[in-house]
């Protein structure tokens, strides 16, 4: 979940929305690639989710990074984050660590970045006695079991929830992602972009699936976390099938962003409960958290933040659909994105595998791999043979942009895990499913023994 956004003076027209929007519009020399995971933290011994408070907290886990430069990132007096250059560390509701990276040149430089910020965790973490584990959703903890973050965004959304959808709750206290974010030349580049991304999401959520357990036991999907997706909060998550209409560009987003409903407004250090409340009254001076006053472009930045489709406009381009996972996951999903997206050619034979597809068709793929991942039917295939295609076209964009590291090696070899898995058709969390039906005898706990960072 995202801080609050500074800067920027009041609304004067409503041109000023979707003008914010087109100003993340760069050069393609100016193109960076950020990285965002998340992870859920437990204690060695019991397994249970730490806490904020207490000398083995997560605030004491937040203060020991300070040692690697890190700076205090507060709400009042409460140590909610942490800042170093570009990059940041926040908490999620359930106390989800995660690491928004810097904007970076290469997925080189990216892995380099998750690698460093993983071993710093786990020498501080480790310490207090504390593991990390990269999942889509907890395997174990229940909502009654997981502790709340203090974030006073998050007491206004846990109780707007429950209004609104079945699993709000558990999307915010006990789910995991990891998402990169990346740049658009322009408004026709950022149409195309957001196309190929909606369509190939959900066979990017295939091949990251990685959440099969519920409180001890199988939940019946492969990407439970996706599944709760679908009913979190349909007025602010989804497909969007207006992306794929003749015309679409940056003031149809705002529109389609004007009519989500606020959570809150930022003031003075506190969230003011806006819940349900409209930006459009907002922008009249009308909403009836803060009558008579009008937005400024902070608010609308914030408002940006708390719409959550499976791809994300905001400045830049936001991948939301896997699961987090392991080490060398973190590395693949940019890989994934920046092959697609960030070479001409790749991105025009991406945009050919899926323009024909239908919206009725997209919704039914988006539904399906949760449960079934890579073996989900399409179009008398499965999803495993459009991997494959997706796979081959990243890797031909990766190898054009011909980053190489010291040694030679192309940004190519961050796909090879993908491969593995969508070779042998056994995803994350088929894997796991077979070790729990087989060696771990139906005990989910080994979970974290076999796969903690």
């Amino acid at each position: 979940m995202s801080v609050p956004q500074q800067g920027g003076g009041l609304i004067e027209h409503r041109d000023e929305l979707a003008a914010l929007l087109e100003s993340g519009s760069k050069p393609k020399a100016a193109w960076r690639i950020g990285t965002e995971h998340e992870k859920f933290g437990f204690y060695a011994g019991t397994l249970a989710s730490p806490g904020y408070d207490g000398p083995k907290g997560i605030r004491a886990l937040l203060q020991g990074m300070k040692r690697f430069g890190w700076e205090g990132v507060f709400e009042g007096e409460t140590l909610i984050g942490l800042k170093s250059g570009l990059g940041a560390i926040s908490l999620e509701p359930g106390g989800q660590f995660e690491l928004s990276g810097a904007p970076l040149k290469s997925i080189h430089e990216t892995c380099e970045e998750v690698n460093l910020h993983l071993e710093q965790v786990r020498e501080v973490a480790t310490e207090l006695g504390i593991g990390f584990l990269g999942l889509g959703f907890h395997p174990l903890a229940s909502r009654e079991e997981t502790p709340v973050m203090p974030k006073g965004r998050y007491n206004i959304m846990r109780a707007y929830m429950p209004k609104v959808g079945g699993y709000g709750l558990d999307m915010m206290l006990r789910t995991c992602t990891v998402q990169v974010n990346l740049d658009f030349a322009n408004e026709a580049d950022m149409a195309k972009k957001l196309r190929v991304a909606f369509a190939l999401q959900p066979i990017a959520t295939a091949m990251f699936a990685n959440s099969p357990f519920r409180e001890g036991r199988a939940n019946g999907f492969l990407s439970y976390r996706s599944q709760i997706w679908t009913d979190t909060d349909n007025a602010r998550s989804g497909m969007l099938p207006f992306v794929f209409e003749d015309g679409f560009g940056f003031e149809r987003y705002v529109d389609y962003a004007l009519d989500v409903p606020m959570y809150f407004v930022y003031r003075d250090g506190k969230y003011i409960d806006a819940s349900g409340q409209s930006f459009r009254d907002f922008l009249d001076g009308r909403l009836p958290a803060l009558p008579g006053e009008k937005p400024t472009l902070s608010d609308w930045a914030d408002h940006l933040t708390t719409i959550f489709p499976e791809v994300r406009l905001k400045k830049y381009i936001e991948m939301r659909g896997a699961d987090g996972g392991p080490w060398k996951s973190l590395c693949a999903l940019p890989a994934l994105w920046v092959g697609l997206l960030y070479d001409q050619s790749a991105l025009d034979a991406a945009w050919d595998l899926v323009k024909d597809w239908t919206q009725e068709e997209r919704v039914a793929l988006r539904h399906g791999v949760p449960v079934l991942g890579l073996a989900t039917p399409f179009r008398g295939r499965s999803v495993k043979h459009y991997a494959h295609h997706m796979l081959e076209i990243a890797s031909a964009g990766l190898k054009s942009r011909a980053r190489l590291d010291g040694m030679g090696a192309s940004e190519d070899g961050f796909l090879h895990t993908l491969r593995r898995i969508v070779d042998s058709g056994e995803t994350r969390a088929d894997e796991m499913l077979r070790k729990f039906r087989t060696e771990w005898n139906g005990d989910v706990r080994r979970v974290f023994a076999d796969y903690a960072y």
